[in-house]
């Protein structure tokens, strides 16, 4: 860092995305991208917006706005859009987090969680895990901290059923719950019908997985509505042109497009139990994921050792060197081409080793 970077920043940590190398072409399966392009609807809106950049984008996002909350049966005073949904996580964590509110949330994660927290000068804590990843709900009630639940877990696909997630808001009436529902659509119960009983809890999303939009960057918290003003008034005072003219129209294509949308969410889910039942039959373990990744580990070839040879052969898949996770490998569930092409050189790799 130069002599010029803030001291208040010097032990932050940042976030480490999923690589995106250009030195070859690669089947991709390690940044939970969708193997299908966005719904032709988003595509066709999103092209005739472009004639429209000189002009800013709608700061209020209205036609939206619009759009969202009649999808999903919400006021349109309850939502709030932002760039990605860690562009709202972060929001989340600037209105209601700092060291009288400090944040909780599980060991394995989505790794953005502790690099806010740090950011923002947050004191927060990882709370472990059972030994099969799954969380103890007992571990939150009651906890008078804020708290961040992905759900579907992040790295894991681990799912929480919905009265869980309702004990641990019930129980903490003076303190944040957020949930991440970024993999929801593939196979989870989404808790967003929660907020209106509950104003001290926020659901997040993102057009990224389910919606095919990674590339958009366009994410979402629903809320209740003084919980919404409040990380307004943080957008507004960071980047109130957040959402581009063309997102913003590939967006409401994406959800005008419903058919399109669940039809890829059923192949995902059917391309995963494929998958899921292919790689136990060659020895692995593998996590209850209902997310569009698994969370695998094998005891005939070492995580990083299988994702490095993946890696020569053509496949990327996510490797994290953490205690817990640097036995495993997260995969993203590509098309059934891509996945069956893994799961051939992957046989391959494991009769080298044998």
């Amino acid at each position: 860092m130069s002599k010029f970077f803030s001291e208040k920043y010097s032990n932050l940590t940042p976030y480490t995305p999923g690589e995106q190398p250009q030195d070859k072409k690669y089947i991709k399966l390690n940044t939970n991208e969708s193997p299908f392009p966005p719904s032709p609807i988003a595509q066709r809106m999103a092209r005739e917006e472009a004639g429209t950049l000189q002009l800013y984008s709608d700061p209020e996002v209205k036609l939206l706005v619009r759009d969202f909350a009649a999808y999903y049966g919400i006021s349109e005073d309850e939502v709030v859009f932002s760039n990605g949904s860690d562009d709202v996580l972060n929001f989340a964590c600037m209105a209601f987090c700092d060291e009288e509110h400090p944040l909780v949330f599980p060991v394995v994660t989505y790794g953005f969680y502790c690099v806010f927290a740090e950011l923002n000068h947050v004191p927060y804590e990882e709370i472990l895990m059972n030994d099969d990843f799954t969380i103890n709900v007992s571990d939150y009630i009651g906890i008078g901290k804020n708290i961040f639940i992905a759900n579907p877990n992040a790295q894991t696909g681990i799912t929480l059923p919905l009265s869980d997630i309702e004990k641990i808001v019930s129980s903490n009436p003076d303190n944040i719950v957020m949930v991440d529902e970024a993999y929801v659509d593939f196979g989870g119960e989404s808790a967003i019908g929660l907020i209106k009983k509950y104003n001290n809890f926020i659901v997040v999303g993102t057009f990224s997985k389910s919606r095919s939009l990674a590339g958009a960057r366009i994410g979402f918290a629903i809320a209740d509505r003084e919980l919404i003003r409040d990380m307004n008034t943080i957008r507004y005072s960071t980047n109130p042109y957040n959402i581009n003219r063309m997102t913003m129209q590939a967006a409401r294509g994406a959800l005008a497009d419903d058919e399109y949308f669940k039809e890829n969410c059923e192949k995902i889910k059917a391309i995963r139990a494929y998958t899921v039942c292919e790689l136990k039959k060659l020895g692995f373990t593998v996590t209850d994921s209902k997310a569009n990744f698994i969370l695998a580990k094998s005891d005939r070839v070492g995580g990083k050792d299988l994702y490095l040879t993946l890696k020569e052969r053509g496949i990327l898949v996510r490797h994290f060197e953490t205690d817990r996770l640097r036995d495993y490998n997260r995969i993203t569930i590509g098309s059934m081409e891509q996945m069956e092409t893994l799961i051939k050189v992957t046989k391959e790799i494991l009769g080298e080793r044998s």
